[in-house]
């Protein structure tokens, strides 16, 4: 305000002279710059303090920020690090896994293998034994059945052959054989 009526003053004189100094020139109006000066000179006296703190709060956070956001880097690139060397790992355990896998299966394949050929060497063995079975049983019913018709043939061939009289001859041996056994 103080400035705003010394420059009322100023231009009252020189209004009266009729001239206007160089300072006052249109366009060129010294005034309004040494006024601009003083009032940026005033703001800087007023706001350096508040400004500068203000400053210093701001780098301070940012020194903050920057301190955190490299921790954070830090802090994910262990945590990268980390899954890749889980990733290795896991590489390295499905190849383990894969190997154990395939090692399993060829033993159970083998296994099935001596198993299935057990079986069959029962089975072998049984079917022989069956077989065997079946040719004395088989062997022992031909006998019975040779022997059967031999008695049967016999039978008919000595009641063809067979006189009364030869009949008569035999029953005789039987008693005297019969008389002899039970003395």
């Amino acid at each position: 305000m103080f400035l705003t009526a010394i420059r009322f003053v100023r231009l009252a004189i020189f209004i009266q002279e009729g001239v206007s100094p160089w300072w006052n020139y249109p366009g060129v109006e010294l005034w309004k710059f040494l006024n601009l000066f003083i009032f940026i000179a005033m703001g800087v006296y007023l706001l350096r303090r508040p400004l500068s703190d203000a400053l210093r709060s701001r780098r301070e956070g940012i020194k903050r920020d920057l301190l955190r956001a490299r921790q954070e880097r830090d802090d994910a690139l262990a945590q990268l690090a980390e899954v890749e060397s889980r990733v290795a790992r896991l590489d390295a355990e499905v190849a383990i896994i894969r190997q154990r896998s395939t090692s399993e299966a060829d033993a159970e394949r083998e296994r099935i293998k001596r198993s299935t050929e057990a079986e069959m060497t029962k089975l072998r063995e049984q079917a022989q034994r069956e077989i065997d079975s079946a040719g004395k049983a088989a062997r022992q019913e031909l006998r019975q059945f040779a022997a059967g018709q031999s008695v049967r043939l016999a039978e008919e061939l000595i009641r063809r052959e067979i006189r009364p009289e030869d009949d008569a001859r035999l029953i005789g041996l039987n008693v005297e054989e019969f008389g002899r056994g039970t003395h």
